[in-house]
């Protein structure tokens, strides 16, 4: 009888070998107050042993993808969880150079209570996107200050003050780029779980105008003063139309443009898997309402999920 070879060690480990999982990478997308819903979805990819490779994220994207990359999220969601309108408030610096919002007593707070690491030195592969002022360049933050490139990503126009970095002016990402599916990519991502907050928002902050002139508590108060404050600049008389406010104008307008600039970028890149939570409900700065925002967060991505499942099944 003849003698069967002996099959070499390499083919009995290639044939034994566990298939290689796909690498995934978790795009966060911009949307204010919106983005705490990005916690949830990370808790749901967690708990079904989806553990993203990479993370990046523009705007509120990229502070919670930061957290994340970090190794903080448990700390910053228990941070998100405790904000109360007055906390909001807070942090609100207002001035009207170059923003309402300075930013830097919210900087200033992470500053004390997060190491501030290197973005290269980070737990996980991270990256913010940002936008050059003066160019209207994409611009990618993938070293240097975590906390720098976060407040850079989120330095919304009209909002926040923009950022001086490596001699360029720096605001939001969401100018060029809310979900950024093309930066995973390029951070090698096979497959792009994309987390897109503005799907169910266009029109939200007017019909709200219409509906419900006089915001309630504390934030109310806030936005009302505010406005008193910008309207002296521009008198108006007593026939004047009625209009909605000054930041409900600014936010619907920003709603259009993400919204307008998303379904262009991923129409041409789409991502393998869009979690999309509904979060019409929640207003540019009601960051207080985390709880809403991360339970939406959560069902949207237990719907997203068993296509993410069979999807990384077959790659």
């Amino acid at each position: 009888m003849a003698k069967t070879a002996p099959v070499p060690k390499r083919a009995q480990a290639e044939e034994t070998a566990q298939p290689r999982r796909p690498r995934i990478g978790l795009a966060l997308g911009s949307g204010a107050a919106r983005g705490w819903a990005h916690v949830g979805v990370i808790r749901v990819l967690e708990r079904a042993g989806l553990r993203p490779d990479l993370v990046c994220g523009t705007s509120v994207g990229a502070l919670v993808g930061a957290a994340y990359a970090a190794g903080e999220l448990d700390r910053f969601e228990r941070w998100l969880r405790s904000l109360s309108m007055a906390d909001v408030i807070s942090f609100m610096d207002v001035g009207l150079n170059g923003g309402m919002i300075k930013g830097e007593r919210l900087m200033a707070f992470f500053r004390a209570q997060f190491v501030d690491r290197p973005v290269e030195a980070l737990e996980m592969p991270f990256a913010a996107v940002a936008t050059a002022l003066r160019t209207g360049a994409e611009v990618w933050l993938r070293e240097g200050s975590t906390i720098d490139a976060v407040r850079a990503s989120i330095a919304l126009p009209g909002l926040f003050t923009p950022v001086v970095r490596d001699d360029h002016l720096l605001v939001d990402g969401g100018l060029v780029n809310p979900v950024p599916v093309s930066l995973a990519r390029a951070m090698g991502a096979e497959i792009v779980i994309a987390v897109d907050l503005s799907t169910d928002i266009l029109g939200r902050h007017l019909r709200d105008a219409e509906e419900a002139p006089a915001a309630a508590g504390a934030l109310g108060e806030w936005k009302r003063r505010l406005q008193e404050s910008l309207g002296a600049l521009i008198p108006m008389s007593a026939d004047t139309p009625r209009f909605p406010s000054m930041l409900d104008v600014l936010a619907s307008s920003i709603n259009i443009m993400q919204v307008r600039i998303c379904r262009s970028r991923m129409a041409g890149d789409p991502p393998e898997v869009i979690v999309a939570p509904r979060l019409a409900q929640l207003g540019l700065l009601d960051f207080h309402r985390a709880a809403e925002a991360i339970e939406a967060g959560e069902r949207a991505a237990e719907n997203a999920l068993p296509a993410l499942l069979d999807l990384c099944a077959r790659v």
